[in-house]
C-alpha cells in the first residue's frame, strides 16, 4: 500500500525511543553506549521469553486437548528452537559485556577503512569518513559505535547522495548473510542490490535513492549461521574483514574511474566496534 514504508519507519522510531526511555529509567546513570548495549540486552531477553511462552503454549494446548499431533510437531522442531535459544543466551552475554557479534562484520570492515581518518555524524546514529582507495574518493559509512547500534543506513546513504546531487558512481554494501548448512563460515559472496535485513524500510530508501540517480548498487556478504550472527564474533568472521577490503578495492578499481565518488556502507550491529 502507498505510503506504508514511512508508517513502518515511524513506528520503528517510536519503538526504539520507547526501549531507550525504559532503559534510562532502569539505569539512570548509564551513558549512551551503555544505554544502547542494555537496549540490545533487553531485546535478547524478550526474544528468549517469547520462545519460552510459545513452547509452553503449544505444550499446554496439546496436553489440554489430548492432541498427540500438537506435541509431536513441538517435539520435531524442538532441536531448532533450542539452537535459537542457546544462540540468544550467547547474544545476551555479548550485549552485557559489549562484545562484537557476528552481525558486526559490516561495521568492522567500515571501521578498518576509516581508521585514522576524520569522521562526522550524518543521519540518525551513523558516522561517515572520507578516504582514498585506488585513486577514488570513498565515503565509508557505519553505525556509530561502540554501543549496540544499527543506525539508519537508508537515511544516511540518501543524505550522502543528495549532498552530491547524485554524483556518486557506486554504492557498495557490506553485510552478514545466513549461510546454508555445509557452507563455510566467513566465505564471501558478491551480488547486486541492497544487502540489509530488517523489516524493509531501510532497503526501500536505499533502492529508491539509487534508482532516482541511476547509481549501481553492489553488495558483498560474509556467510554465517543465524546463531553465529548474534553470538560473539568468531575468528573466521573477524578474519574475513581483510579479505572483504581486498574485494572492495578490486570492485572499485574495475567498475569506477579515477576521482569517482563511491559509498561503502558497513551494515549491521556495531556493538564493541568503534570508529
Amino acid at each position: 500500500p502507498a505510503g506504508i514504508v514511512w508508517k513502518f519507519d515511524h513506528l520503528l522510531d517510536v519503538r526504539d525511543s520507547k526501549f531507550k526511555d525504559d532503559v534510562r529509567m532502569l539505569a539512570p546513570e548509564a551513558d549512551e553506549v551503555q544505554v544502547n548495549n542494555l537496549e540490545n540486552l533487553v531485546e535478547g531477553a524478550l526474544a528468549l521469553n517469547t520462545i519460552y511462552r510459545v513452547v509452553r503454549h503449544y505444550y499446554l494446548l496439546g496436553k489440554k486437548t489430548q492432541s498427540f499431533y500438537l506435541i509431536l510437531q513441538l517435539q520435531m522442531i524442538l532441536p531448532l528452537v533450542m539452537q535459537e535459544a542457546e544462540a540468544l543466551v550467547g547474544a545476551t552475554k555479548a550485549f552485557a559485556q559489549g562484545q562484537p557479534i557476528g552481525d558486526g562484520i559490516g561495521p568492522l570492515v567500515a571501521s578498518k577503512l576509516m581508521r585514522n581518518s576524520e569522521k562526522r555524524k550524518v543521519e540518525k546514529d551513523m558516522v561517515v569518513s572520507e578516504v582514498e582507495i585506488e585513486g577514488r574518493r570513498v565515503l565509508a559509512l557505519k553505525a556509530e559505535g561502540p554501543g549496540g547500534n544499527v543506525g539508519k543506513p537508508g537515511d544516511a546513504i540518501r543524505q550522502l547522495i543528495e549532498e552530491r546531487s547524485g554524483q556518486v558512481s557506486m554504492v557498495l554494501m557490506i553485510d552478514a548473510a545466513v549461510k546454508f548448512e555445509g557452507e563455510k563460515t566467513g566465505d564471501i559472496s558478491e551480488g547486486i542490490g541492497a544487502a540489509i535485513g530488517g523489516i524493509g524500510t531501510e532497503r526501500f530508501k536505499i533502492e529508491e535513492e539509487v534508482s532516482k540517480f541511476k547509481i549501481p548498487l553492489y553488495a558483498l556478504i560474509v556467510k554465517e549461521s543465524i546463531q553465529e550472527a548474534i553470538m560473539p564474533m568468531r575468528k573466521e568472521i573477524a578474519e574475513a574483514a581483510d579479505k572483504v577490503i581486498s574485494r572492495i578495492k578490486t570492485i572499485i578499481k574495475e567498475r569506477t574511474k579515477d576521482a569517482d565518488t563511491v559509498i561503502v556502507a558497513g551494515i549491521g550491529n556495531t556493538i564493541g566496534i568503534g570508529q
